[in-house]
């Protein structure tokens, strides 16, 4: 595996490769690697000739500098993790290096932008955007593999590739659990052993409101209170979508695929955890 920092190194390596018609397959991470982003990564290797994996943990996402501060950085083990994995490239470049001027573009795609997160967060979204459409004019991957535990994550790529016209296909990856349920997160890292025994109950409580056979407004109102009840975890939102959309529903038929996302506070500092659910 090669390590690679700079953007013009980056791009003189995939042009040998492309110029002998390989595939490549791209894996983009903020870092703090764990088994989730391993699974996107041997897919990747599985399904394309060249896989890379950008190590990046990019500021312009984060609208609380003391959240940017706290993510955890461990460059050295990440690398570890991609070469283990099978990845040809892992590229870590500098936040000089990606933006060697501020990035003022604006991206905008309601509603799929301007709820949940997007509501909770100014900003996120157009971050995400930004070093996004960078990373994929960098690399210029055939196959982008993102996790769905970012749900809305990916509905804002899938546009943002729209608008743009990147000749890319996203490939989505289920959610990677731990045997409690717990979505694995670069996140849980900052939890202490109670606190994630405490995060598994999130989950718990999303599976046990797919079998109630309550109405919308209930089934919101139970995960909500269900989990608020438990100390230590507080609800931030919870939203029950379109799963295309992420539209607002207000019964089971008025889409195709309902999806209920969910951010929620866990622990004394607190640490915001998200995670979502298929009804249907």
């Amino acid at each position: 595996m090669t390590v690679i920092n700079t953007i013009n190194e980056l791009r003189e390596c995939l042009a040998k490769h492309r110029a002998k018609g390989r595939t490549v397959g791209f894996v983009p991470t903020m870092g703090a690697l764990h088994e989730g982003h391993a699974s996107l990564v041997r897919r990747s290797v599985a399904e394309n000739d060249i896989t890379v994996v950008s190590i990046f943990l990019n500021p312009t996402q984060f609208n609380d500098p003391k959240d940017l501060e706290r993510y955890p950085r461990t460059l050295d083990a990440d690398c570890r993790v991609v070469e283990q994995c099978g990845a040809d490239i892992a590229f870590a470049p500098t936040v000089k290096e990606v933006y060697p001027e501020p990035d003022t573009r604006q991206f905008s795609y309601p509603p799929t932008d301007a709820v949940m997160e997007g509501a909770m967060r100014p900003g996120h979204f157009n971050g995400v955007c930004q070093v996004v459409s960078k990373l994929f004019s960098y690399v210029e991957p055939d196959r982008v593999y993102l996790g769905e535990k970012d749900y809305q994550q990916i509905a804002v790529i899938r546009r943002m590739v729209d608008d743009l016209g990147f000749k890319v296909q996203i490939v989505p990856c289920p959610v990677v659990r731990q045997e409690d349920g717990l979505a694995l997160s670069s996140r849980n890292s900052l939890l202490t052993d109670d606190e994630r025994k405490t995060a598994a109950n999130i989950y718990r409580i999303l599976s046990e409101s797919r079998t109630l056979g309550l109405s919308v407004q209930q089934t919101h109102d139970y995960v909500v209170d269900a989990i608020n009840a438990i100390p230590g975890l507080e609800v931030q939102y919870f939203s029950i979508v379109d799963g295309d959309t992420l539209a607002d529903v207000n019964s089971w038929d008025e889409a195709t695929s309902t999806v209920g996302c969910i951010t929620v506070f866990c622990g004394t500092k607190p640490i915001r955890l998200i995670d979502h659910i298929r009804y249907k």
